[in-house]
């Protein structure tokens, strides 16, 4: 099965147009989401055996993921309804 990248705009593609707009009027948001992109790209790594750290480590990494990702997906969803 290929791997893939988990960016919020294929995750949300109904929220395109709020991800763009608060990551250039947010700075809170635009740090979260800079923080996603970066974790998401090391797990990405991590599940092609470029980098080789402790199954530990990664579910961490995923733990923080899926966190951020709720973090990010409540944000969107109140500038979407404001």
């Amino acid at each position: 099965m290929p791997l893939e990248h988990h960016d919020l705009v294929h995750e949300f593609p109904e929220f395109r147009e709020q991800i763009h707009a608060l990551k250039m009027q947010d700075h809170h948001f635009a740090r979260l989401f800079r923080e996603y992109e970066e974790l998401d790209k090391e797990i990405f790594r991590i599940e092609e055996q470029i980098e080789t750290p402790s199954d530990q480590y990664l579910e961490e990494c995923k733990k923080r993921r899926l966190a951020l990702k709720d973090t990010l997906y409540a944000m969107l969803q109140k500038a979407a309804a404001g």
